[in-house]
């Protein structure tokens, strides 16, 4: 889900030295709406007790072959492994990569999701609104038209994002662009990452995109504070 941030890696230094005990700081995230944020590593290596119930539930609702996509260190790719689920883990980050080798993922490669091609599968999983690496909503389209191209017949999409409309409430909506578009920056140590745009995409223009690709929209579950487990179906 990080796809953006390859020309040097800065998740993937944070993770990897989070893992590796080696003198990890902490993981900023700045933004254009508010103060910078800071992201705790330890949410890349949740034992299944700390896990949403949403991600449990995508968990649950896994089959046949698994991708998952922007796998991070790679702790739901090692859930799903140990419950039997034939699962590849891919993220752009090799230091994330090497990480997730080093915690005893079987299957994991470093690639990104919009040149992924080798193989199909029965899900496509991506948690931790891991659908936002589409960045735009022209984007999203684009993804969702390649992941089509990973599915077995029968096969699901499954991720999780949430309706930020509330973020905007002091400030208003943008004008210029979808509300859910939101320029980030990541920075760890002495590195930073260009701004990108990461997507939050709430469920009825969802499913307008998705129909246009040719999907079924599925809502699964949703919480209090408006995120959503969405199953995607040709």
């Amino acid at each position: 889900m990080f796809y953006f941030i390859a020309m040097n890696d800065v998740l993937g230094r944070a993770i990897f030295d989070y893992h590796h005990q080696n003198k990890p700081g902490q993981l900023w995230i700045h933004n254009q709406y508010g103060p910078k944020e800071e992201m705790p590593l330890d949410i890349f290596f949740r034992p299944k007790d700390d896990m949403s119930d949403i991600e449990l539930l995508a968990l649950d609702h896994c089959r046949g072959k698994v991708l998952d996509i922007g796998a991070g260190a790679g702790s739901h790719s090692l859930l799903l492994q140990q419950g039997g689920t034939d699962v590849t883990a891919i993220d752009i980050s090799p230091l994330a990569v090497q990480v997730m080798q080093a915690r005893g993922v079987k299957k994991v490669y470093e690639a990104n999701i919009f040149t992924y091609h080798p193989r199909k599968f029965d899900t496509l999983l991506l948690l931790m609104n891991g659908i936002g690496l589409a960045g735009t909503l022209h984007g999203l389209k684009q993804l969702l038209m390649h992941l089509r191209l990973l599915l077995n017949d029968g096969g699901q999409v499954l991720f999780d994002s949430s309706d930020v409309a509330y973020v905007y409430e002091e400030i208003g909506l943008p004008a210029n662009n979808y509300y859910g578009e939101i320029p980030y920056q990541y920075q760890y140590k002495t590195l930073t990452t260009d701004w990108f745009s990461w997507l939050y995409i709430d469920k009825n223009t969802l499913h307008d995109i998705a129909v246009q690709v040719g999907f079924k929209l599925q809502i699964l579950a949703e919480d209090e504070y408006g995120q959503y487990l969405a199953r995607l179906i040709v």
